[in-house]
């Protein structure tokens, strides 16, 4: 190694040296016969110094090659520079003689090393973060449930990431690399796929297909197909056919909590109007005014396209409408039968009234 900074060294004055040289030594041509041709006095490389330098240099580009792939420069920014700058450095070296060739070939091999102590370096921390995000992947697919409801496509993808590990352990880098992706790849495709399949659910169990079938049913047929591909391993085509499968339910399902918000909201104003006349607003002022609060908002969530939001509170005021205006009904029930009582109480005393009169008049007589 000591060998090798001294050549490191000695190079740049060598060419310095050689260039200086050159601009001081006048041009001149010498003194020769001239019938015999100048002599050569300098060789050039060897053949197998060539041959040396282009396997140094082959080896140095893989090297660097596999540090660049796996993010050298992510996970030691300083190092990578100066690594970089030295490969810039040696390409600008100078092969014109034997031994030109041959401290180019050094410096190369040296450049390789230094590439692949940086590989060294990162691939464990490249490893572990993989393995972080094949985590959190494998955690939001499970999250949907879908491995409940299908768990041998859970299964499947967890076998990609044992592989993976094998693979790693085996120290077969790019392979774990693609298998890692691949694995991701299938618990993003289940993770979409089970968000795809819970708007479905919620679709059939509100009973909301009636809203929007035509998208229902488009949802359900490439949901299907994106279900068949992933069991045929096209995880890609899988993946975007659980994408817009899951967009289709959406759009079902905005439409249905639309129509269905605008349904509950004709029924709220339908009590509404019932109590008001029955003078609920006056007779229980406070409660109608809670209610009137809750409805008033459900029309901003309606302007907003909150439907699902306004649905809930239109059903809110609904029922506290209804409540309202049977109280109101009530009292007004009350108030009647108070008034019908204390009518008949006139017209009793009335006719007592009477009666004592006729008496009297009677007893005048």
């Amino acid at each position: 190694m000591k060998n090798h900074h001294i050549l490191a060294v000695l190079l740049p004055v060598s060419v310095l040296f050689f260039i200086i040289s050159c601009k001081s030594t006048p041009e001149e041509t010498p003194a020769a016969p001239p019938d015999k041709p100048l002599a050569v006095t300098a060789e050039g490389p060897s053949q197998a110094s060539l041959d040396d330098l282009n396997k140094a240099i082959a080896r140095m580009e893989e090297a660097r090659k596999r540090a660049s792939d796996f993010e050298s420069v992510s996970y030691f920014p300083s190092d990578w520079e100066n690594v970089e700058s030295q490969y810039v450095s040696t390409g600008e070296l100078p092969r014109s003689t034997e031994d030109e060739v041959r401290q180019a070939a050094v410096q190369y091999t040296t450049l390789a090393d230094t590439y692949d102590n940086l590989f060294k370096q990162v691939i464990p921390l490249y490893a572990q973060d993989r393995e972080d995000e094949i985590v959190v992947a494998r955690d939001e697919a499970v999250g949907t449930g879908l491995g409940d409801v299908f768990p041998d496509y859970l299964l499947d993808a967890d076998r990609v990431v044992v592989q993976a590990l094998a693979q790693y352990e085996g120290e077969d880098y790019y392979a774990a690399k693609d298998t890692w992706n691949l694995a991701r790849t299938r618990y993003l495709a289940l993770k979409t796929g089970g968000d795809a399949y819970n708007k479905r659910m919620e679709i059939v169990d509100r009973d909301f297909i009636s809203y929007d079938p035509d998208n229902f049913n488009k949802a359900d047929e490439i949901g299907l197909a994106a279900a068949d591909a992933y069991k045929a391993g096209n995880i890609e085509d899988a993946l975007n056919g659980a994408e817009e499968a899951g967009l289709r339910y959406s759009l079902a399902l905005k439409a249905a909590w639309s129509g269905y918000a605008a349904e509950r909201g004709r029924a709220a104003d339908q009590e509404r109007q019932k109590a008001l006349g029955l003078k609920a607003n006056v007779a229980l002022k406070t409660e109608f005014d809670a209610a009137s609060a809750n409805y008033n908002e459900a029309e901003s969530f309606v302007k907003a396209e909150k439907y699902e939001d306004a649905a809930v509170l239109y059903s809110q005021s609904e029922a506290q409408f209804t409540e309202i205006g049977k109280t109101a009904a009530e009292k007004r029930r009350d108030a009647e039968e108070a008034i019908r009582e204390a009518e008949q109480k006139i017209l009793e005393s009335e006719e007592t009234a009477k009666q004592a009169e006729l008496i009297l008049e009677g007893g005048e007589s």
